[in-house]
């Protein structure tokens, strides 16, 4: 599932709504947020490499759910054809890999700090996005809440790419190198992932 405007502050999601209406994507905003992209498991990958059909597709960091054995948090990019987006929401991620960091932490590890982790993204060696995930909704409210919203979730093998936040100039940035990096400065670690976009 990938998810959009899923902040805490439902009007922290409107400049990144703006920063894609500059560009002719469209949001629904009369469905309920944190809106639901169902998507095939099919597009989901740890790669280095990802292809794509064109020049104007982007990547941008986002807080991975994945229920399994247990309930773990990673790093992902959910890579968007933004020339299809503009016909399709659904279509333009389904199109694109989405990018999963190969390495992911118990939720229950981090849960009591959480809010103090924090994520950034880069293209081409540039700094893209640089946000705290307090912005975000936490994760145990966003599983009530997908679960909510979609009916049902299954009881595990899933994964919830959880949206993205406004990049720091407020511009939808295209590339060939992006790097995703969730930091717990707690802990002092982080998970970090570099991928190649081939057209």
């Amino acid at each position: 599932y990938n998810l959009g405007s899923a902040t805490r502050d439902p009007e922290s999601a409107r400049a990144h709504q703006a920063e894609v209406a500059h560009i002719g994507v469209k949001i629904a905003f009369a469905v309920p947020a944190p809106r639901i992209y169902p998507l095939s498991p099919s597009v989901l990958t740890t790669d280095e490499a990802i292809e794509v059909q064109g020049d104007r597709t982007s990547g941008e960091g986002e807080i991975v759910l994945i229920k399994t054995d247990d309930f773990y948090v990673g790093v992902g990019s959910d890579n968007t054809d933004r020339a299809l987006e503009k016909v399709s929401l659904l279509w333009s991620k389904q199109a694109c890999a989405n990018v999963l960091a190969p390495k992911l932490w118990r939720f229950s590890e981090i849960a009591a700090h959480w809010d103090s982790c924090h994520l950034r993204s880069w293209v081409d060696g540039t700094l893209y996005q640089d946000v705290g995930v307090d912005k975000f909704l936490r994760p145990e409210d966003l599983l009530r809440i997908v679960g909510e919203l979609a009916g049902s979730l299954p009881a595990r093998d899933f994964a919830i790419f959880c949206g993205t936040y406004v990049s720091v100039d407020k511009t939808v940035r295209f590339g060939s190198g992006w790097r995703i990096e969730l930091s717990d400065p707690v802990a002092k670690r982080t998970i970090a992932h570099d991928y190649r976009v081939d057209n």
